[in-house]
């Protein structure tokens, strides 16, 4: 770990308050910088007695559902089935579960977004990681209990996540494992991470805080079963930064990663909010916040897009978080009972944010608005009727004449004297502002281009 990095004291402090704070016997972070650990650190001691660090395996429990969801989407992406497909398309015999009155047939989508409306499941199901098909399907045969009317609401669920390895397997014969571990974990270099426990001793066993002491959570680590691929997975920081890395770098345009098991376009599908879930609380910040397929998405004022998930398991508390495009995440993996790992990642982020570490992502300009601003700004610095017609969409002159345009034009210049083009602000490819100098200060001109061959610019807007 690179304990020289300038982030790497105030990370540790963070880290190892909230070790102290939550009773954390073993806590291991790192703060992800293009797919690798740019620093980190640990606390305590695994399995075989070494110091916790970077390669010291934990269970990350619903960390999990972005693997299986992108296996889904991996097989979607190949023909296999349609996301809206129904769920008993693929399993027959998950056509027993159906919503209240008034709910349409469950799907795939409604699965992976948490809209399904069966009711939160956290306790019972982190019990039942290894539940069996007999055993499972007694319980669909017993009747689900739901929270919601299917496709009404944000309602977390595990037990639909269970449901989604049995499409998998129906459909293709073999289980969620496999397929994370072929199209993902190999192909990516993940080498520390596995669906069964692992094999060595350098893994933080599961303790919980009980009566003013740790104690070994009990009964054993449940292994691989029909809930599983909500949450099976055992991991390391180091092979985490490779899956946020991978993840993220689908959002960067106008470069697109390696396809690697996952076309980037279903990479972003995963980070979209297609469930919306309400003004969630973060370490005492609100904002809104959104379901994707097996992530999570918050909107903050702060830093811009984030995108995470946790996980919980008797004895296990983790997350993994980054800023959407930017390349940069947190993550922190600690083994006491759903010990609270976001605040940790997001306080890690604002703390490097506060120190100049993260900037708010910044949207490539495409060729079209990039010519169609300097256009605009030599038009305003000369105005010709012809120019006009030829830069602008029919519904310009329409709203406003050519004639009244000129006017305003040629009072900007005499106020400002003639324009530069200083720097371009998108907030899309067709959208932004044009800053632009004269002889005083800098100011800005909104830009808008019609959704037309070439781009011409259908709206712009001069300061007042």
């Amino acid at each position: 770990m690179n304990e020289t990095h300038p982030a790497h004291g105030l990370l540790h402090h963070i880290a190892a308050a909230a070790a102290d704070e939550h009773h954390c016997p073993a806590l291991s972070w790192g703060l992800v910088v293009d797919g690798t650990v740019a620093t980190g650190g640990g606390l305590g001691v695994d399995g075989a007695g070494a110091p916790t660090d970077e390669h010291t395996v934990f269970r990350i429990a619903s960390m999990t559902k972005s693997f299986t969801s992108a296996a889904v989407l991996a097989l979607r992406d190949e023909g296999v089935w349609s996301l809206d497909d129904p769920i008993a398309q693929h399993a027959p015999e998950l056509s027993v579960v159906q919503g209240p009155a008034g709910s349409p047939p469950i799907t795939l989508r409604h699965l992976l977004s948490m809209t399904a409306g069966m009711a939160t499941d956290d306790a019972w199901a982190d019990r039942h990681l290894d539940i069996t098909i007999p055993e499972i399907d007694e319980v669909y045969r017993d009747g689900v209990l739901f929270a919601h009317r299917t496709n009404d609401a944000f309602q977390y669920s595990n037990l639909g996540f269970g449901m989604i390895g049995r499409c998998v397997l129906r459909a293709t014969g073999r289980a969620v494992r496999h397929h994370v571990t072929e199209r993902f974990l190999e192909p990516l270099g993940m080498h520390e991470t596995t669906w069964d426990e692992p094999a060595h001793d350098r893994w933080a066993r599961p303790h919980r805080w009980q009566d003013g002491a740790h104690v070994l959570d009990a009964p054993h680590p449940l292994g691989d079963g029909e809930i599983a691929p909500m949450g099976g997975i055992w991991t390391t920081v180091h092979d985490l930064a490779t899956w946020v890395g991978w993840l993220d770098a689908a959002n960067t345009e106008p470069h697109q990663p390696a396809f690697v098991g996952l076309s980037p376009a279903s990479r972003r599908e995963m980070q979209r909010m297609h469930n919306y879930a309400g003004q969630r609380p973060l370490d005492g910040v609100r904002v809104p916040t959104g379901y994707g397929f097996g992530l999570v998405v918050r909107d903050d004022p702060t830093v811009g897009k984030v995108v995470d998930h946790s996980g919980g398991l008797p004895g296990y508390g983790t997350n993994m978080r980054w800023l959407a495009g930017t390349g940069m995440g947190a993550i922190a993996l600690a083994n006491t009972t759903y010990a609270p790992m976001a605040e940790i990642t997001m306080r890690m982020l604002y703390a490097w944010h506060e120190t100049g570490g993260v900037t708010r992502v910044s949207v490539e300009p495409s060729a079209e608005f990039a010519a169609r601003a300097a256009q605009l700004v030599a038009l305003l610095n000369d105005w010709q009727h012809d120019t006009a017609r030829g830069l602008f969409a029919d519904n310009v002159d329409l709203d406003e004449s050519l004639e009244r345009r000129a006017v305003a034009a040629r009072a900007l210049i005499e106020r400002h004297g003639t324009l530069t083009l200083l720097a371009l602000h998108p907030t899309s490819w067709a959208n932004g502002e044009v800053e632009v100098q004269g002889w005083g200060e800098s100011f800005r001109i909104g830009l808008q281009l019609a959704p037309l061959a070439g781009g011409p610019i259908q709206l712009y807007r001069l300061p007042d």
